[in-house]
């Protein structure tokens, strides 16, 4: 039976699963660097106009997840639990910005969440699967 450690640095050996890894984690990496760069428009300003208490707080906080966890999920160091607050992020940017946007039509939200979905998804999958080959995991693990 696998322990903690074991579960949490265990690689996959599905071909090309470093693609996904790779998009995932340029996407929040640049998404969380981006809310410190430009905190008018990616961060804290972006924040107060989508109506989020204590904006500022809560911009930077989801910043730093998401640039820590993109960072982590590209090198693929503990991958797994790297992407579990991004899955939570993405859960809550759809149930508070997209879903919404139902009453002004299906294919409005679906355009609007396209991306949120798909990062959501993706996360689950690394979730799932871990970091993969060619990962700090795998030289980690050993294997």
């Amino acid at each position: 039976m696998m322990n903690m450690k074991q579960k949490i640095f265990q690689i996959n050996q599905i071909p090309g699963y470093l693609l996904i890894r790779l998009i995932l984690g340029y996407v929040f990496l640049v998404a969380g660097l981006q809310k410190f760069i430009f905190p008018d428009d990616m961060g804290p300003g972006r924040f107060v106009e989508m109506g989020f208490p204590a904006p500022e707080f809560t911009a930077y906080f989801v910043g730093f997840f998401e640039a820590v966890g993109g960072l982590l999920i590209l090198i693929g160091l503990a991958s797994r639990l790297a992407a579990i607050p991004l899955a939570i992020v993405m859960a809550v940017a759809i149930i508070t910005t997209k879903i919404p946007q139902l009453p002004e039509g299906f294919w409005t939200f679906a355009h609007a969440a396209r991306l949120d979905i798909s990062m959501l998804l993706t996360s689950i999958f690394v979730i799932y699967n871990g970091s993969g080959r060619s990962s700090v995991d795998e030289k980690i693990s050993g294997t």
